[in-house]
């Protein structure tokens, strides 16, 4: 499937072997040259900086769909990377393959002296840099990281006697007057008279189909900070007929938008739109002290909970048929977009844990599959709080009506008739299950489960 480089790395840049030391930036969730806190650090050491991306066997080879969007545009972006920085450092070094085994190579072809990278904060990544380090240190080679795709990481917000805050509002009173204390600058480009080291010939990226992908046919929202949607973004944000979001999730994702600049925009436009982003770091932050979380939930005892493994009725949530317009429409819009309004995403994410009784896990392995802008921390947390597993998460017994939720948020229907067509028609399903009952039996499902805790 993988072609040649399954077993070996046949697609770097090929460079003539140097003597000389260098410094390397190793690019990964922070896809770009302005206001990247690594790369800046790597240029100011004063040796030539190689800039790199490994695109990760280990990650790409669990991706179920070979048309994933995420990774056309992640091939776009190191393509345009590479364009830019062609001009001054003959383009980026591309592998393909297993970072330990790659860096193995580099480590026998050049004298590094410094290895330069940004924090990635899931397990897998903290797993992968601490082998890394490990490796490095033998060989007497320094590892830099920094932080840069949050303004506040791990334990900079904590409560006064030094624990990582449980509860949203608390943690972002203290995220907003840290904030305000010191606001975060942005360094625009890079140092004046830094140094790349330079191939003697053009780089050769690996195609999709080399690491066993094709393009994908959905279009990726472009990273432009729409200051007028963020000023109205609290009166528009819950209605998804309007384009009221701003649609940035990937871009953060991936890092082809500072955080900083984003937050620094955000600042003084809308409070609603900032709390969005502390949200994001709030997850980000629990993730980080609660790794557990990953496949258990925040509050232990509601792993006690009998979810119903009801393969079929996952099936016609996963496809939009539940006969739940607001649930079908937001399952069809993700299923064609990779994307899902986020009102809409607290609604399918209670419909599935609450009105169905299946576990939280399940919905949260479909959104991750599908969803354009997937974070695990934020994934995670939630699905966590939708199914009220999770840290500061709604309450058991509260559960979304999928009609009242419609009635406030799609009252003319826009929405629903974009995405399910045959709503109103024999054609469309029957409610799979009917709300009282399905409120009832979740109600008493969890209480039952907790008593016995």
């Amino acid at each position: 499937m993988h072609g040649q480089g399954a077993s070996t790395i046949p697609y770097a840049v090929s460079f003539t072997l140097m003597s000389k030391k260098i410094n390397v930036f190793w690019f990964r969730r922070d896809l770009r040259l302005e206001d990247n806190t690594g790369l800046q650090a790597a240029l100011s050491d004063g040796l030539p900086v190689l800039p790199l991306f490994i695109f990760d066997k280990n990650i790409l080879d669990d991706l179920q769909d070979k048309d994933d969007a995420r990774v056309s545009f992640l091939h776009q972006r190191i393509h345009q990377l590479d364009k830019q920085l062609s001009s001054e450092a003959g383009g980026m070094q591309v592998y393909y393959g297993e970072p330990l085994a790659i860096w193995e190579t580099l480590c026998a072809e050049r004298e590094i002296a410094g290895v330069y990278t940004n924090r990635d904060y899931e397990p897998y990544g903290k797993k992968r840099d601490q082998a890394l380090e490990e490796f490095l240190q033998k060989r007497g080679i320094g590892f830099y990281t920094f932080k840069d795709q949050v303004i506040f990481e791990k334990s900079e917000i904590t409560t006064d006697d030094g624990n990582f805050y449980k509860v949203f509002t608390p943690y972002k009173n203290k995220w907003m007057k840290k904030f305000e204390a010191a606001m975060p600058q942005i360094a625009s480009k890079w140092p004046s008279g830094s140094q790349w080291v330079s191939s003697e010939e053009a780089p050769s990226i690996p195609t999709l189909a080399d690491m066993g992908f094709e393009a994908s046919s959905i279009p990726i929202p472009d990273a432009e900070v729409d200051a007028a949607l963020i000023r109205s973004y609290d009166k528009t944000r819950n209605f998804p007929a309007q384009r009221g979001t701003t649609r940035l999730g990937i871009h953060l994702r991936f890092g082809t938008l500072s955080i900083r600049e984003l937050a620094l925009r955000a600042h003084g436009l809308n409070e609603t739109y900032l709390t969005e982003l502390i949200w994001r770091e709030f997850y980000q932050m629990i993730l980080h002290h609660n790794p557990q979380v990953v496949d258990k939930a925040f509050k232990p005892q509601y792993d006690a909970i009998p979810w119903r493994a009801d393969e079929e009725g996952f099936e016609a949530w996963c496809q939009g048929n539940t006969g739940y317009p607001i649930v079908d429409a937001g399952m069809r819009e993700l299923n064609a977009t990779g994307y899902m309004h986020n009102r809409v995403r607290m609604i399918v994410a209670s419909f599935l844990t609450k009105h169905l009784l299946i576990d939280w896990r399940w919905g949260e392995a479909y959104f991750a599959r599908k969803l354009l802008d997937f974070e695990l921390a934020s994934n995670n947390g939630g699905w966590q709080w939708a199914a009220g597993t999770g840290t500061d998460a709604q309450p058991y017994f509260r559960v979304f009506n999928p009609e009242s939720q419609t009635e406030k948020f799609d009252k003319d229907l826009k929405y629903i008739k974009k995405w399910v067509p045959e709503y109103g028609t024999v054609k469309y399903p029957k409610p799979m299950v009917d709300h009282k009952f399905a409120r009832q039996r979740a109600i008493d499902t969890y209480k039952e489960a907790l008593a016995k805790e």
